[in-house]
């Protein structure tokens, strides 16, 4: 499907469980250049309910699994096919969705974003295209990160894009290549941790801001094997659930202490990588729901004085996941390359996902 504008909506639901992200792109390319329009947009949020089965889930068998992907596709084709309804969208070339990831053991080869059945395109009424990691980890590659090759179409004028959501991850050209991994949990721990207290989460940072920071958690945390790892590496909520909480909790001090420490730690290790790399200062574009964490935004700017951070207009940092799927989705649809070996450690770039027509 090689055409000059595509019309799509790219869905996305992170780890962070704060919704469905759903959105209206417009895409254009024009003598290989990529530029892109943010039409309507809007998260539809997880009852509880849908939540508690989220978390839980890493946990079922085979059997649970695979009656839950089934009620959440049925969940995410209702959820798309509302949106369209609602914004009266019209002449979708596709939807673009990524789903829910529930296992990431790429390790094991496993990986598993359920909402990614054949039925999905009958339930919003148009093609489908989705499950973009299966095929890399399949190739022997981590699955992740697949925004990366979004970060260099659409972002070319940063020289790093860090998305801080249910866990950050930074993507950056490193010798004609681009490169990218994860670097630690975010919103993972910091909304495990507000849940806590009786808050969806910390907003603005401001409970960790009041908190104590407790040195020897940080020094504990900072020694996490995975930080000493090489790329390409990424990181699940299993790891979150036996390394990252079980060590926290080790230590008797008060929550609002713990989302302190885990704040400078996010921080640290976000700045022990850019502090790393060839290139001193340069452009940081910082997108995902922590972008809004104005204390971690601050505690990071403090540890990186010669870094340009820029915070985008709020479509951009809401719905930039849901945008770059949109565009793996175009890119699979142009049976182009839309997985980077370079980030991934697949053999080779590779075009992924499902095309499901109607």
């Amino acid at each position: 499907m090689l055409k000059e504008n595509y019309n799509v909506l790219g869905v996305m639901s992170g780890t962070s469980l704060d919704g469905i992200d759903v959105a209206r792109i417009l895409l254009t390319e024009k003598n290989g250049a990529w530029s892109y329009e943010i039409h309507e947009a809007s998260t539809i949020p997880y009852t509880d309910e849908w939540v508690k089965v989220l978390k839980e889930a890493v946990n079922y068998n085979e059997a649970q699994l695979e009656e839950l992907n089934q009620n959440y596709t049925k969940l995410l084709g209702g959820v798309t096919a509302n949106f369209i309804s609602e914004n009266t969208i019209t002449g979708l070339d596709a939807v673009c969705s990524h789903g829910h990831t529930i296992l990431h053991q790429p390790q094991k080869g496993i990986t598993l974003q359920i909402g990614n059945l054949p039925q999905i395109a009958a339930l919003v009424g148009t093609t489908v295209v989705c499950d973009f990691r299966v095929q890399d980890v399949k190739l022997g590659g981590q699955g992740a990160p697949l925004v990366p090759i979004g970060d260099r179409l659409l972002y070319s004028g940063y020289d790093y894009c860090l998305n801080l959501g249910g866990f950050s991850n930074i993507s950056f050209e490193e010798n004609g290549e681009r490169v990218a991994f994860d670097i630690s949990p975010v919103n993972t721990v910091l909304n495990y941790y507000a849940n806590r207290l009786g808050y969806p989460y910390d907003a603005g940072g401001a409970i960790a801001k009041g908190g104590r920071l407790n040195a020897v958690l940080l020094d504990k945390l900072d020694s996490l094997e995975y930080y000493a790892a090489p790329y390409p590496k990424s990181l699940g909520v299993e790891y979150v659930n036996k390394i990252v909480l079980p060590l926290i909790e080790e230590f008797n001090i008060q929550t609002e202490d713990k989302l302190r420490t885990f704040t400078r730690h996010i921080a640290r290790q976000t700045a022990a990588v850019i502090n790393t790399l060839p290139k001193k200062g340069g452009r940081l574009l910082i997108t995902g729901g922590g972008a809004y964490n104005t204390y971690l935004i601050s505690s990071l700017q403090n540890l990186l004085p010669e870094t340009e951070i820029v915070i985008p207009d709020d479509k951009a940092i809401q719905y930039k996941e849901a945008l770059i799927f949109a565009l793996l989705g175009v890119l699979r649809l142009r049976g182009e390359d839309n997985v980077l070996a370079s980030v991934t450690g697949a053999p080779h770039n590779h075009s992924s996902g499902c095309v499901y027509s109607l």
